[in-house]
C-alpha cells in the first residue's frame, strides 16, 4: 500500500489537489505505474461539469505515461523500470470481440469502475476510465500498459494513449484512409490534429482542415493539412479544393450542424467519421437520398485501436520523425497547478496541457 500521494480528486461538487491519496498493491494481472506525465483531456473536464456522469469521489485523469513500479502475478510483458504509455481500454482479452481483434468493443472494457484508491483513513475513491493518471501512482490491467522505448519524453508519450490513438486511429483503422485519398477534418483541437497527421501518414493527397479560429492554421499545416478553411459551410470554397467532394470527412467538434456538413461534403463512396461528442440525447439529420452513392456514416470509439499494437507503433513513428508528439504539448504544469491547467484548456488557450509529477 503506497500512501501520501498527490492527486486530483473530484468529489461530485468540486475539484481539489490532495496529498493524502493511498493506493492498494497490484493484484493478479495488474500493473502499478508511477505516473511521470498526464495529459488534460476535455473528457476530464466533462466529468467535472457533469457532461460525463461518473460516480464520485473519483481520481481524475486518463491520458498518461510513466514507469512500472510493480506487477501482480502473471504479468510478464512489462516489469519494474519499464516505461509505459497507458491505454484506457481495460478489455478482458477473452470475449468474442477481443478474439476478433476489437478490444475497443469489449463489453468489459467500460464496466464498473474499481476503487483502488483511498484517502488516508477515509473512504475509497473511484478510478476514472480504468486509469486515473492524475495521481503519483495508479493501477491498471496488464493490457493497458504498453511498453515504449525509454528515450521518449514522458510528457510526449503521455498523449499517445488518448488523443493520438483516437485521432490517428480514426484515420488509419476506422476510415482506413488510402494513398491519394482526400480528407476534410472539421475542428483542429487535439483530436483533429491527430486525424490530420494520421491522414498524412496514410498518404492522403489533400487534407483540408476546417476551424473557425484562424490562429489554428499554422499548427494544422504543421501536422499535415494542405489547405485551411474557416468554415465547411462555404460549399464553393470546399469545391474549389475538392471539386467532387471528399473521400473522408471527420467531425471532431461534436455539433450536429457540423455532422450534417461533413455528410454533405462527401464524394461518391465517401464516408463521414464522427469523433466529436455532442450531448447524449442529441440527434442529427441528413438527406437520405444523399447517401445512396455508397456513402457511409461511421461512429468510432477510441480510434478502433488495438492499443498494444498501435501505441507501440505510434511510439516508433515518433522516433522516426513521422508522428508529431512534442508539438501537441502546449504547456506543462506541476500537478498542484491543476486549476490553471483546467482553465487554460476550458478557454482553448492550449492544444494539450500536460500535468507533471
Amino acid at each position: 500500500m503506497s500512501g501520501g500521494m498527490r492527486g486530483v480528486v473530484f468529489d461530485g461538487k468540486a475539484v481539489q489537489v490532495v496529498d493524502d491519496l493511498e493506493i492498494r498493491d497490484p493484484g493478479p494481472g495488474e500493473v502499478m505505474v508511477a505516473i511521470g506525465a498526464a495529459g488534460l483531456c476535455h473528457s476530464d473536464l466533462s466529468v467535472i461539469d457533469g457532461t460525463i456522469p461518473f460516480p464520485s469521489p473519483v481520481v481524475l485523469g486518463h491520458e498518461g505515461a510513466g514507469v512500472v513500479e510493480a506487477v501482480g502475478a502473471g504479468v510478464t510483458h512489462v516489469g519494474p523500470g519499464d516505461h509505459v504509455s497507458l491505454s484506457t481500454i481495460a478489455n478482458c482479452g477473452a470475449c468474442a470481440q477481443c478474439g476478433r481483434g476489437r478490444p475497443t468493443m469489449c463489453r468489459k472494457a467500460i464496466g464498473m469502475p474499481g476503487q483502488p484508491f483511498s484517502r488516508r483513513g477515509g473512504e475509497p475513491l473511484y478510478q476514472f476510465a480504468s486509469n486515473s493518471t492524475f495521481a503519483e501512482r495508479t493501477i491498471v490491467k496488464a493490457v493497458q500498459a504498453v511498453k515504449i522505448p525509454n528515450d521518449i519524453p514522458l510528457t510526449s508519450a503521455a498523449l499517445i494513449g488518448c488523443g493520438v490513438v483516437t485521432g490517428v486511429g480514426a484515420a488509419l483503422n476506422r476510415a482506413k484512409v488510402g494513398l491519394g485519398d482526400t480528407v476534410v477534418v472539421i475542428g483542429t483541437g487535439g483530436i483533429g490534429l491527430n486525424v490530420i497527421q494520421g491522414a498524412r501518414i496514410a498518404g492522403a493527397s489533400a487534407i483540408v482542415a476546417v476551424d473557425s479560429n484562424p490562429a489554428k492554421e499554422a499548427v494544422a499545416r504543421q501536422f499535415g493539412a494542405t489547405h485551411f478553411l474557416p468554415s465547411a459551410a462555404d460549399a464553393d470554397a470546399v469545391r474549389a479544393i475538392l471539386p467532387t467532394g471528399a473521400d473522408h470527412a471527420f467531425e471532431c467538434v461534436g455539433k450536429t450542424a457540423l455532422i450534417r456538413q461533413a455528410i454533405d461534403l462527401l464524394d461518391r463512396h465517401g464516408q463521414a467519421v464522427l469523433l466529436g461528442v455532442p450531448a447524449a440525447t442529441a440527434e442529427a439529420s441528413f438527406l437520405v437520398s444523399s447517401m445512396y452513392l455508397d456513402k457511409s456514416i461511421l461512429g468510432c470509439r477510441y480510434g478502433s485501436s488495438r492499443p498494444q499494437r498501435d501505441i507501440a507503433l505510434y511510439a516508433e513513428l515518433y522516433r522516426e520523425g513521422r508522428l508529431l508528439l512534442d508539438e501537441l504539448v502546449t504547456e506543462t504544469y506541476p500537478v498542484e497547478d491543476f486549476a490553471k491547467a483546467a482553465d487554460d484548456a476550458h478557454h482553448g488557450r492550449v492544444a494539450r496541457g500536460v500535468l507533471t509529477f
